[in-house]
């Protein structure tokens, strides 16, 4: 397939050069700082599979350009803290402050050796941020001096989380628990793979555990693409928490389903394989070809309809609905470091309203008897547990269906007393965690 004309575009400070620049992992990393804490902040996993360079990379350099700007992410208030003291003012220019946080991540986090840091972000810098090149050297060498060490475990838990995410937390769960889950963002994920057949063969070749429910949790590197199984669509990525909202529907066989803000598919995906008559509902273009491409190299089909889900009409009603809305994603910090420096107190409020509207459009969708399945991967009960109750208030034809501990096939995860399940980074936590979610399974009385 050829590359769209975003992929061909060629970085702004590479523009008007003549001849290719040298792919370079730690350019990578930078500019998807740049993209994080721009003045139109973009996810950085999206920018980074996104970089025109990304082909280029080795898959090691690919790995260590992801790890790169991964750690600053985790570590931020951390290394800003550090950085901070040794600068009369800070930088005009994103740019020159992210080139000192990628330095000090190498020389601190990383361990690089000093001169190999330094050197490497220095002339980096010669390239990107000209005018602040001798200041990124002198700081640097100041620190590298400095021989420091990361923060102990529980320091850096506490003062890399969010002050406003803490006292949620604290709030909702305890301190203990938010220490816990606070921790499980300091390291870096495993991959979580969801197979199609035979795990036990694929987790010998994939070199992979199985987890209680059939999850493979794989520990190596390397990009998933050139994973045995990939290109023959035995396996798709999905984090074993995820992969729960789709099983707690049911017996779907042969049944319509409803799939609410679909993509990338992961959810799609285990509805089809469950013999499910499966129409999947996307409101982006981008992501809804992603969502296709990936059924389609699994080998599935389903029905996918383009648009936004509050606009959307069917004729018919839908005996199961899967409503996994967009949220804040403070579940997923594991995966996404940056979500913590993008989002506010306000975003959560927003999401909140957004998110009953779209349990008003999968209720309405909802045949008499049907059941409703909701999540979300947010640890904030604004987007979990209190858009429920505030649900059931206003339909009282609604009960709740309550999720059993059978069903969670050996998942460490908590059941409340309202049958809702709710899974938090902690859980799993001596075998990697897994992401937040909260769901809920409803039924609307005949």
């Amino acid at each position: 397939m050829p590359a769209s004309p975003e992929r061909r575009r060629r970085p702004t400070a590479a523009r008007g050069r003549p001849g290719r620049r040298r792919a370079d992992a730690r350019a990578v990393a930078l500019e998807v700082l740049d993209a994080v804490f721009g003045a139109r902040p973009r996810p950085a996993e999206e920018v980074f599979q996104r970089h025109p360079d990304l082909d280029r990379l080795s898959a090691c350099d690919r790995a260590f350009a992801r790890l790169l700007y991964a750690t600053v992410l985790r570590r931020l208030r951390e290394i800003d803290d550090r950085i901070t003291p040794l600068l009369r003012h800070r930088p005009s220019r994103p740019t020159a402050m992210n080139l000192l946080r990628l330095g000090l991540a190498q020389l601190v986090h990383l361990r690089t050796p000093a001169h190999a840091a330094v050197a490497e972000t220095v002339r980096l810098a010669r390239d990107r941020a000209p005018a602040h090149a001798g200041l990124v050297n002198a700081v640097l060498r100041k620190l590298a001096r400095r021989g420091l060490d990361p923060l102990p475990d529980a320091e850096a838990a506490r003062r890399n989380t969010p002050p406003w995410l803490w006292r949620s937390w604290a709030g909702a769960y305890g301190e203990e628990t938010t220490l816990a889950i606070a921790l499980q963002h300091l390291r870096e994920p495993p991959l979580d793979l969801q197979v199609k057949e035979d795990p036990e063969g694929w987790a010998q070749r994939l070199e992979a555990e199985i987890l209680p429910d059939g999850t493979l949790r794989r520990r190596g590197g390397g990009p998933v693409e050139l994973l045995p199984g990939y290109r023959e669509g035995a396996f798709w990525v999905q984090d074993v928490a995820a992969a729960l909202p789709a099983r707690l529907l049911g017996e779907i066989r042969d049944r319509p389903v409803l799939d609410l803000c679909a993509a990338p598919g992961g959810k799609t995906a285990r509805l089809v394989l469950a013999g499910a008559r499966v129409t999947a509902v996307e409101l982006s273009p981008q992501r809804a070809k992603r969502l296709e491409a990936n059924l389609a190299r699994l080998g599935l089909t389903a029905r996918i309809v383009l648009g936004d889900a509050r606009r959307v009409t069917f004729e018919e009603r839908f005996d199961f609905v899967l409503l996994d809305a967009p949220c804040t994603a403070t579940g997923t910090i594991r995966r996404h470091p940056d979500v913590p420096w993008v989002r506010q107190p306000a975003d959560v409020l927003r999401m909140a309203a957004l998110q009953d509207e779209l349990l008003e459009v999968a209720l309405d969708r909802l045949r008499p008897g049907g059941i409703l399945v909701y999540a979300v991967c947010s640890l904030q009960p604004e987007e979990g547990e209190q858009r429920i109750a505030a649900l059931l208030h206003r339909h009282p034809e609604l009960a709740r269906l309550p999720v059993e501990a059978a069903e969670l096939r050996g998942l460490p995860v908590t059941i409340d007393a309202e049958g809702a399940v709710r899974t938090l980074p902690c859980h799993l936590g001596d075998r990697g965690g897994m992401d937040g979610f909260h769901i809920a399974r409803l039924q609307r009385r005949s």
